[in-house]
């Protein structure tokens, strides 16, 4: 079975999922790193690429509680916060004192806050925008998205064109978990379907709002349910060509309802590997160092990843959850990890070219 995937792989074929379930239940770690490092080669060469990046978690306020999530809590409750606009502007100024920032992206995500009209969400991007003109704004996840329309009482259409009109250049991934509708009544039940997920990154695509798309694995799903996840993806960037990366994000069950434990250094290997053999259409597969930790995103690097994502400076959402990772990391550290896989750094702005020198 596997020396027929590995022909399929090798002639382009397109992989089915039997072919992905098969990979999954391997335990062939070295041929699906050699496998999907050749797919990887193929795409982007020895190239590696990372981002100056800056996190920024606006609340962990929210009216959801999804089950896997250590970061919400309710207004008042101890640990909760929120931040104004001029706060955040504040934290963007300690390390952008000129208008040319030390950083390319600001990535925004946060919690579903029951008193911010949408109005305040579009004057957090135009004001990071009037200060720093330069830096792309990578904002809100489709979850995040919804509620903005819910709370509007606009489509998803004109809330994602107002906000692009506002600064907003790009929408990370995350939110989408698992598709599968069983486990995901577990996991997130007041959280929207993966159809909806879908259908708010399809309109994105449609506003020319270039996104990313996510995994969470390692919880209560099993491999047929991460099969589903990735074949629907697929389907949609053969529809709309938007998503510009594919990021497994590994579970961490610290401070959850679910609990559980970490997933493995092979598990995390083998869902970046069957994840750039699937996703054949995706361009680009993120190791998330934050999840992932500093040494098996380096590894992660010969089974198919070539992204590390970036600098971030300031993670908060992982953290809550007990990674062990660090917060933040140099842009010299970024690129040390690469070369000592045997790969070239490139430093990328937010839509993958290269900058800097």
């Amino acid at each position: 079975m596997l020396r027929s995937i590995g022909d399929k792989v090798s002639s382009g074929e397109r992989l089915t999922r039997e072919d992905a379930l098969a990979l999954f239940r391997s335990d062939d770690i070295f041929f699906l790193g050699r496998l999907a490092s050749s797919v990887a080669e193929k795409n982007n060469g020895r190239k590696v690429y990372f981002i100056a990046n800056r996190h920024i978690n606006p609340t962990n306020v929210c009216v959801n509680r999804c089950r896997f999530c250590a970061f919400s809590r309710s207004m008042g409750e101890v640990g909760a916060f929120e931040f104004t606009i001029e706060e955040i502007i504040e934290k963007l100024r300690t390390l952008n004192p000129e208008l040319r920032s030390p950083f390319s992206e600001v990535h925004i995500v946060g919690g579903l806050h029951p008193e911010w009209p949408l109005e305040y969400y579009l004057a957090m991007l135009s004001s990071i925008k009037s200060a720093y003109p330069l830096i792309t704004i990578k904002a809100f996840t489709a979850v995040e998205i919804d509620y903005f329309s819910r709370i509007s009482g606009r489509p998803i259409r004109e809330v994602l064109e107002r906000l692009k009109g506002s600064g907003l250049g790009a929408m990370p991934g995350g939110g989408a978990e698992i598709f599968a509708e069983r486990v995901r009544k577990k996991l997130c039940p007041e959280k929207i379907s993966g159809e909806r997920w879908l259908e708010v990154h399809r309109e994105a695509h449609r506003c020319g709002i270039p996104t990313n798309a996510t995994l969470l694995y390692g919880h209560i799903e099993n491999a047929e349910d991460r099969v589903d996840h990735l074949f629907r993806l697929r389907d949609l960037q053969d529809e709309t060509r938007g998503f510009q990366a594919f990021i497994p994000l590994a579970y961490h069950p610290r401070n959850t309802d679910i609990g559980g434990s970490y997933t493995s250094g092979i598990d995390d290997l083998k869902t970046i590997a069957v994840s750039r053999l699937v996703l054949d259409n995706i361009p680009h597969i993120k190791a998330y160092w934050i999840m992932l930790g500093e040494k098996i995103a380096q590894l992660s690097l010969l089974f198919g990843a070539d992204d590390l994502d970036g600098t971030i400076v300031e993670e908060k959402i992982t953290h809550f959850a007990g990674a062990m990772s660090s917060e933040g990391m140099a842009r010299r550290e970024l690129a040390a990890l690469i070369e000592k896989a045997g790969k070239i750094p490139v430093e990328r702005d937010s839509f993958y070219n290269a900058v800097g020198g």
